[in-house]
């Protein structure tokens, strides 16, 4: 897969020439709506004999006009992202950086300077998505942008209980914890990354040796709690439990972490880029009245964890 980073203005001599069928979006997460999106495009290309490509952005947009005191955080980077696409089957990616002033465009403006010149010849996007103000550019309007130069598909809203699959649905999921459910709408296990590092060794004290993982900070973290994992380190997966949260059994002033406990695994890993992969959630933190209390729950979560895991479908669809 190509991928092509762009800063307004684009260039069109930057990019290769010839027709393409365009899927636009955030693309966040990559789930089922997306992946719906992406599918219809690929079928679109396959007819017409055409390249897949994507275009999206490499930041939020929603940052150009508001603030955000505690940080953005994604449910897939950039990298993740373009790794979700390729598995899709995407042939090029325009990762857009987006700014004010390709936010401010006038949606004429976009659709000449961006969906023509990148050679479009279908553009496919959900029904929701927007290309610049929200009032006039949607995709009941495209068809008149493009004036018959392209044909415009949408996606109709992809649903599951009853309600419309969503970046923002997902992201509340993920902040409750419900990463099972989360799972089911993204259609794959939701996966944070980062480098193991050392912590205050308490785990090996308590007979549970735990991984302390640095973690990104676009990433979305789930809600603080007990989780049956997988964890992929050295070009393994492994099964195990983690822990998300304060260690406020050890005092109230302590800084979030994460905490994985890697099951049947013993071996030196400090500074090793690992993934969690975030199966079901299995309780909330817990301030225990001291070390025998908090081993007796720890093995209760280590069996429940074991239980669960070893009843789950790897992957659920698993794209990276």
């Amino acid at each position: 897969m190509e991928v092509f980073h762009i800063h307004h203005p684009l260039d069109p001599s930057t990019v290769p020439a010839g027709p393409v069928v365009l899927a636009m979006g955030f693309f966040d997460g990559v789930h089922r709506g997306h992946q719906a999106v992406i599918a219809r495009a690929k079928e679109e290309a396959a007819r017409r004999g055409v390249p897949l490509a994507v275009l999206t952005y490499d930041k939020l947009p929603g940052l150009v006009y508001s603030a955000y005191p505690q940080g953005i955080h994604y449910l897939a980077t950039n990298r993740r992202k373009l790794a979700l696409l390729e598995q899709l089957g995407v042939d090029r990616v325009y990762l857009v950086d987006f700014t004010a002033k390709l936010g401010s465009l006038p949606p004429q403006e976009f659709v000449d300077d961006y969906l023509l010149a990148l050679g479009a010849v279908a553009v496919v996007a959900g029904f929701d998505h927007t290309y610049g103000p929200k009032e006039v550019a949607t995709m009941d309007r495209l068809p008149d942008y493009a004036a018959g130069r392209f044909a415009v598909i949408t996606v109709p809203a992809q649903t599951a209980a009853a309600a419309k699959i969503s970046s923002t649905r997902i992201r509340h999921l993920v902040d409750q914890g419900q990463v099972r459910e989360a799972a089911d709408l993204l259609g794959y296990w939701y996966k944070t990354s980062g480098i193991v590092v050392h912590g205050f060794a308490r785990g090996r004290t308590l007979g549970f040796p735990t991984a302390n993982v640095d973690w990104d900070c676009r990433e979305r973290i789930p809600g603080v709690g007990v989780y049956a994992v997988r964890f992929f380190v050295d070009g393994h997966w492994y099964q195990g439990m983690a822990s998300v949260g304060y260690n406020v059994t050890f005092g109230s002033d302590n800084q979030k972490t994460i905490e994985v406990t890697i099951f049947d695994f013993n071996a030196n890993i400090y500074g090793e880029h690992v993934k969690v992969e975030w199966v079901t959630y299995l309780r909330g933190e817990v301030k225990f009245s001291g070390k025998e209390a908090l081993i007796a729950q720890l093995k209760q979560d280590e069996q429940a964890a074991r239980r669960l895991l070893a009843t789950e479908r790897f992957p659920l669809a698993d794209l990276d």
